[in-house]
């Protein structure tokens, strides 16, 4: 786990890539399928708001992940 949260550390817009073009290949996957005939420009459009709300999740996480390290980092520093 230390592994992946160093290299995320160190490739942030890569690891941000990656889970933009995971959301938006698995919600075109999934609004394909004929339960939901939608029109191509329709499907990309709320494959993009999927892609934008996991990115925004996951920043929202990261950051609350950074205070907590740099809060514990000071909280020792001042022992």
């Amino acid at each position: 786990m230390e592994v992946l949260q160093s290299w995320v550390s160190e490739h942030k817009l890569t690891s941000i890539g990656a889970i933009w073009a995971t959301a938006i290949g698995t919600s075109m996957a999934y609004t394909s399928s004929k339960r939901a005939p939608f029109k191509p420009s329709l499907r990309l459009i709320h494959a993009r708001m999927h892609a934008q709300a996991l990115t925004l999740a996951v920043l929202s996480g990261a950051a609350l992940y950074h205070h907590y390290q740099k809060t514990e980092a000071d909280h020792d520093h001042q022992k």
